[in-house]
């Protein structure tokens, strides 16, 4: 993989500059993992156009050296991470105005850099280094295919043993298994597992229910590669369907490929996300499909850009996002097919391979 950090920092480096701004406090890690490579879960960096200060604490003094190395001036403090800032910033003394990340600072740390003097004069900002993941390069790319390869894997291995009268929690631990089989190195989010009128719940937490012949089981998991996240779902049916599931799962499933084939870079959030709606809005089920169509996907499983009714910020070229259109119907149940597509310069190339049909489980 081609070491991109210096770019990154780079242009980072011209927002700042564009922002009127000296450097910039990230508090964000993963941002700090973008831009540095350091996977801890403590630190803090401040990037100027001169230097970059890296400041964690005694558990990664190790760690921090070998993911970073001379990228930054590492400093790493025994007490306090702030205390290590405020040495940092005295050696950054043409530092006059610095940004902070205002989506990620707790009222308590902004507190702190208030209390700290009258130098640097702090801005808020929004959004400076998010707006540089938006757009994968292709190493990012080909991690995010990896980890999509690992958790359709999982699936294969996880459906042949799905059986009526398994528990959600017993399927989830099977799909689980698989997907740390598969090599995946972290669970991106609680997997979830919903069966019959459960599948009606979004975002359902995997529960006892014993799974009935008849169901639909929806599972949406996902998978890690290299840092960078994959997430898919797929529903099924456990026994043989009926005729009302297998017609609003094909509405969804042509919803999904619909979207899927015409999302491209350069579209708004609200007009990818009409690609989906307008057809299921068509098919009569618009009131039953009531989130966004999908997000943005990287080092975190819900980034930017946004693709809903609201959103209008432009999809970046470069970006991958979700699709994942559903209909839910409280009492019977749900659907909801998600891919994971890359929005490529050639048009959306799919990252997840796995079947769109409804497979009916023995």
């Amino acid at each position: 993989m081609a070491d991109r950090r210096a770019q990154r920092l780079a242009a980072l480096v011209d927002s700042l500059t564009i922002s009127h701004l000296d450097g910039l406090l990230i508090t964000s890690l993963p941002n700090i993992r973008y831009l540095t490579g350091f996977s801890g879960t403590s630190a803090l960096l401040f990037v100027t156009a001169r230097e970059v200060f890296l400041v964690t604490d005694f558990r990664y003094q190790t760690q921090v050296r070998t993911e970073v190395g001379d990228l930054a001036r590492i400093q790493v403090e025994p007490q306090s991470l702030w205390t290590g800032l405020w040495q940092s910033l005295a050696q950054a003394g043409y530092v006059e105005v610095a940004g902070f990340e205002s989506s990620h600072l707790v009222h308590r740390d902004f507190q702190r850099l208030i209390e700290a003097g009258t130098r640097p004069l702090w801005r808020a900002t929004t959004d400076l280094v998010e707006t540089l993941r938006e757009r994968k390069d292709d190493d990012e790319v080909a991690r995010i295919r990896a980890a999509a390869e690992m958790a359709t894997a999982a699936l294969e291995r996880t459906l042949p043993a799905v059986r009526a009268g398994m528990s959600e929690l017993e399927v989830a631990g099977v799909l689980e298994k698989s997907i740390r089989d598969a090599g995946s190195e972290a669970f991106p989010f609680p997997s979830i597992v919903a069966s019959g009128p459960r599948s009606a719940l979004p975002h359902a937490r995997s529960s006892a229910r014993e799974i009935a012949r008849g169901d639909f089981l929806l599972l949406d998991f996902g998978a890690a590669s290299g840092g960078y996240c994959a997430d898919i779902t797929r529903t099924v049916v456990v026994g043989k369907s009926t005729e009302e599931q297998r017609a609003v799962y094909d509405v969804v499933r042509q919803a999904n490929e619909t979207a899927a084939a015409e999302v491209r870079a350069g579209m708004r959030g609200r007009e990818a996300d009409a690609l989906a709606r307008d057809y299921i809005e068509r098919c009569g089920y618009g009131e039953e499909f009531g989130h966004g169509l999908g997000h943005g996907l990287g080092i975190e499983v819900h980034e930017a850009p946004r693709l809903s009714r609201t959103a209008d910020g432009v999809l970046a070229p470069g970006a991958v996002v979700t699709i994942e259109p559903g209909i839910y119907r409280p009492g019977w149940g749900g659907v909801r097919i998600e891919d994971d597509v890359h929005l490529a310069a050639a048009g959306p190339e799919l990252l997840t391979q796995f079947t769109h049909e409804l497979l009916e489980l023995a």
